[in-house]
């Protein structure tokens, strides 16, 4: 091989090698990333569906109620102790039960006073005969006009003296002032009772009265005979009550009014002393239309919601009205027999495609808070 030959055979092989090495340094059409490419501008050819739920717009009664706090309060309940002082002698009742009116519950030492009167009592039958001897000789003009008068003086004075030993005996007694419930006793036999002394505390529950106060502005709409709801936390029930009494004036420092209801309580299963959330109506809206909450979408200072028609999602204006725990009246904007989209509100889009997972029912009658 001659020595040109030779150069030439480098040469072209010296250019191949650079060559490949440029080839390998150029960037290579990623398959993965074509591939999936394809499958999203296939996935982009397909529209989209949303699913949702939805709410028929039906006519219904709706209620504008008034929320208020307030609490139970018993009709009757007083600190029970004696008028006078003494040592106990009688507790006659046990704690935690029903007493009635006039009952005797406890007494203190009268022993001093029972000697008193029975004393007074031994004196009472000769008094008497010495009113009857002087009358019977007044009449024969045996004695003087003043001589008659002071043995009836006399006599007087005595049942006057008897009166005032038994009142006192009634102070060593402490009865019952009402039908009520007694508590705990706060005394023993044996100890030292004077007029400040506890010795338990009785209570009236049936009925109860409701309190609670209203702004001044509701002050007007609540009368005597406004009857109101009210419940009770951990209860599922609702209690009626009745209002029977208002404050003369209104509060200067609060401006709110003090308002007083009655409920029976005829089974005394409610206690006094617990709060209690009352509605109280201001007024009732028949065949009123009405939305979820959730179904209304803020927009600009204005609300709309999206009604389903024919598949497709189409926005709609409203005017709402009062709102209760779960809806909004709707004054302006829907008719009866809409079908208003609830659920995926923030996703939906004018013209969006979806379909009804679901169908959501009202309650016929809501109370607005």
């Amino acid at each position: 091989m001659n020595k040109k030959l030779k150069w030439s055979i480098i040469t072209i092989a010296g250019a191949g090698l650079i060559g490949w090495g440029i080839w390998t340094q150029m960037p290579k059409p990623n398959e993965e990333l074509a591939e999936a490419d394809k499958v999203m501008s296939g996935t982009s050819r397909v529209k989209r569906v949303l699913n949702i739920n939805a709410v028929i717009v039906k006519p219904q009664t709706l209620t504008d109620e008034i929320p208020i706090i307030g609490s139970l309060i018993p009709d009757e309940e007083v600190d029970l102790s004696f008028e006078t002082s003494g040592k106990i002698t009688e507790i006659n009742f046990q704690e935690g039960t029903v007493v009635q009116k006039g009952q005797l519950l406890a007494k203190v030492n009268d022993r001093p006073l029972q000697a008193q009167l029975q004393r007074l009592v031994s004196q009472l039958k000769l008094a008497e005969d010495r009113v009857f001897r002087q009358d019977a000789l007044l009449k024969r003009d045996a004695v003087s006009q003043e001589a008659y008068e002071q043995v009836k003086t006399d006599l007087a004075t005595l049942n006057a003296d008897i009166e005032s030993v038994e009142a006192q005996i009634e102070q060593t007694e402490l009865r019952a002032p009402f039908d009520g419930i007694i508590g705990l006793r706060q005394v023993s036999v044996g100890s030292y009772a004077s007029p400040t002394t506890v010795v338990a505390k009785l209570t009236k529950t049936s009925p109860l009265k409701v309190e609670f106060s209203v702004s001044e502005r509701y002050a007007s709409m609540i009368q005597k005979g406004t009857n109101l709801t009210f419940t009770l936390e951990g209860s599922l029930n609702t209690y009626h009550a009745q209002v029977y009494a208002r404050e003369s004036s209104i509060d200067p420092n609060t401006h709110t009014l003090t308002i007083r209801a009655l409920y029976p309580n005829e089974s005394g299963f409610i206690m006094p002393g617990r709060y209690v959330s009352i509605s109280l109506k201001k007024q009732e809206y028949e065949n009123a239309l009405a939305i979820p909450s959730e179904a209304i979408v803020p927009e600009m200072g204005k609300d709309k919601v999206y009604l389903y028609r024919s598949g497709k999602a189409e926005p709609v204006e409203i005017i709402a009205g009062i709102r209760t725990d779960a809806l909004v009246q709707v004054k302006q904007g829907l008719s009866a027999g809409d079908t208003v989209i609830v659920s995926g509100t923030q996703q939906l889009r004018t013209g969006m495609d979806v379909t009804i997972d679901h169908i959501v029912s009202m309650d016929n009658t809501q109370s607005a808070q």
